[in-house]
């Protein structure tokens, strides 16, 4: 199964008309013809059959067949993240949390970040790639990068907030304190790991230190882990 996606389909639409690019690549690379069916998702839970009508490089329109609603994840997981100094590494990030299964993410800029820029088309694409090759109904919301400090001062909503880092303090294990059907936020530092001033602050704001096992984990290990760990925890 090869899974298109398409924004702005509802449960109410009759036809999906694809951009130039799209277009190009169900035509020219993927060969697809008039009569073929794609398996198509909006991103909001939807699946959708539909039979193309029209395949030219430019423009094609396909007519929905059928229409399927799929359930959302049993959990909410949001991981802050700090990006890393090798772009690549964060990406990797991207999908395989993904893949595993994520409602939000937040880049952060901590004290010691060596990164504190990011490309967001970028990352937004490589997230709808990785929704699209897991057949996944829902794209995963990426906010816009925002310092630690600032992202602490908002307000949020979760059930369960912790930050995870490798000082040697009071922690508890993430996934002995994980339960089904939880919303959860984790914060995941840089390499330099957070400064003891955010450890504190983010104590102060009730975030739960926690472990993510023994091992002294990279960033995007640590994130990824995390994620896996609430997967886990709902299977």
């Amino acid at each position: 199964m090869q899974l298109f996606y398409h924004p702005n389909s509802t449960n109410a639409s009759k036809e999906i008309t694809f951009d130039k690019e799209e277009s190009r690549h169900i035509g020219k690379v993927l060969r697809k013809k008039e009569g073929d069916v794609l398996d198509i998702t909006n991103g909001e839970g939807y699946f959708f059959k539909a039979e193309l009508k029209l395949v030219t490089p430019k423009k094609c329109l396909a007519q929905i067949i059928e229409i399927t609603e799929q359930e959302p994840l049993p959990y909410q997981l949001h991981i802050a993240a700090a990006p890393t100094k090798s772009n690549d590494r964060f990406e990797t990030f991207l999908e395989k949390a993904t893949e595993i299964g994520i409602t939000e993410i937040t880049p952060i800029i901590c004290d010691h970040s060596e990164r504190k820029t990011i490309k967001p088309e970028r990352y937004e694409k490589i997230i709808q790639s990785a929704m699209k090759q897991s057949l996944k109904p829902y794209l995963p919301k990426l906010n816009e990068a925002i310092s630690f400090k600032e992202f602490l001062n908002q307000s949020h909503k979760e059930s369960l907030k912790c930050i995870a880092h490798c000082e040697e303090t009071d922690k508890k294990s993430f996934k002995s304190i994980l339960d089904k059907q939880q919303s959860v936020l984790i914060l995941i530092g840089p390499e330099g790991d957070f400064s003891s001033e955010e450890i504190d602050v983010a104590k102060s704001k009730y975030f739960s230190p926690v472990a993510l096992g023994e091992s002294r984990l990279r960033t995007e290990t640590a994130a990824i882990v995390a994620a896996h760990s609430v997967a886990f925890v709902n299977e």
